[in-house]
């Protein structure tokens, strides 16, 4: 009980059910006017108003309003619906055993829909809380590896700083900044989780591909000058409602996995089409393509890492993850595969139109 007077008065939601209980009892009363002028009978009223219900506890939360749609169906029946009409009359012969039943039906019919809800719901939290644990999981190698190369690093250059010699020295301090580079990657993506966790909504503007396509590019051609980057884009102008910042840290996170995990990487083509109302977006690489037994997981952060090469090789679980997230977020679609030539792809599409409901 406590939860149904918790819940209407939520401010953010209690104005919003009571208008969705107020428009589904308008409409079923239209039906049953719009009934009245062709029909004879009104044995379909109490159906139609016990529908009614239903819809209610499945648009609003909590079981008041389900509760008061009951109420307010046997009463309205009774007045507006059953002969004499606009006239209160519980006396009839054989109604009241018809009201009982009717409420009793619409309560159920409520507490039911309700309690679905709630395990619906549920469940929802349970899968969000067992991808919240993998990448937390994640996070704390990706983040413990280059920690842990950085410190080496650096220790064997103080340690050892007059035994080294420049070649050495220079060797070291490269990896100390490859390893930074790396860690900062690492805390761009987990900066991009806090984007969109929670209640924050996307800051999603009307952009043009090929400028998104170009700054991501632009940035890896600094971290990998040898990699060659195709790009190929419609001559026809596009814009793409898209939060900018994600969409790129989406490309970035692409193309690094391509080097890192593509081993004979030596080529990326990025291709942008439009179809079906969306664009759609595929980067493509001449590497050694995916495992078959991994495909199905790269985006759920499960992946485990072989343990003769958890300490020096890059995992990119946590950049799929929040890859797949980020596409969530838009009403994206992302999915990767082989290529028969050899290498591997990942295609994911954006609609060229939000949704109405602002999400």
């Amino acid at each position: 009980m406590k939860t149904i007077f918790v819940n209407f008065f939520n401010k953010r939601t209690w104005a919003a059910d009571l208008l969705v209980t107020a428009a589904i009892l308008s409409a079923a009363s239209s039906v049953c006017l719009l009934f009245r002028q062709i029909s004879e009978t009104d044995t379909h009223v109490p159906l139609i108003f016990v529908l009614a219900v239903l819809c209610v506890s499945r648009f609003t939360h909590g079981y008041l309003y389900g509760i008061v749609c009951s109420v307010a169906a046997v009463f309205g029946v009774n007045y507006a619906f059953t002969y004499p009409y606009f006239k209160l009359d519980f006396s009839l012969t054989g109604y009241p055993l018809t009201s009982i039943v009717m409420l009793t039906v619409a309560i159920i019919v409520s507490t039911l829909t309700t309690r679905i809800k709630a395990q619906e719901q549920m469940k929802l939290d349970m899968e969000r809380e067992k991808m919240r644990s993998n990448l937390l999981r994640s996070i704390s190698h990706d983040i413990r590896t280059p920690l842990t190369s950085i410190a080496g690093s650096a220790a064997a250059v103080l340690d050892n700083y007059d035994q080294l010699n420049d070649g050495e020295k220079k060797a070291l301090i490269r990896d100390i900044r490859s390893e930074a580079e790396w860690l900062n990657q690492i805390v761009e993506n987990i900066l991009s989780i806090t984007r969109f966790s929670g209640s924050a909504q996307l800051n999603r503007t009307p952009e043009l591909p090929e400028e998104i396509v170009e700054n991501a590019v632009m940035n890896f051609r600094k971290r990998h000058p040898d990699i060659r980057v195709s790009v190929r884009i419609p001559e026809e102008p596009m814009l793409v409602p898209m939060d900018p910042i994600l969409i790129e840290q989406v490309f970035v996170n692409i193309l690094e996995n391509a080097v890192l995990h593509g081993g004979t990487t030596k080529e990326i083509m990025i291709t942008v089409e439009q179809s079906a109302g969306s664009a759609v977006f595929t980067i493509a690489d001449n590497g050694c393509g995916i495992p078959e037994d991994i495909l199905p997981h790269l985006f759920d952060g499960s992946l485990k890492l072989n343990k003769k090469k958890s300490d020096s090789s890059r995992s990119m679980r946590i950049g799929l993850s929040v890859c797949k997230a980020i596409l969530d977020a838009h009403d994206g679609i992302m999915t990767a595969g082989n290529r028969p030539e050899g290498g591997a792809f990942f295609r994911f599409s954006l609609p060229l139109e939000e949704r109405k409901d602002g999400n």
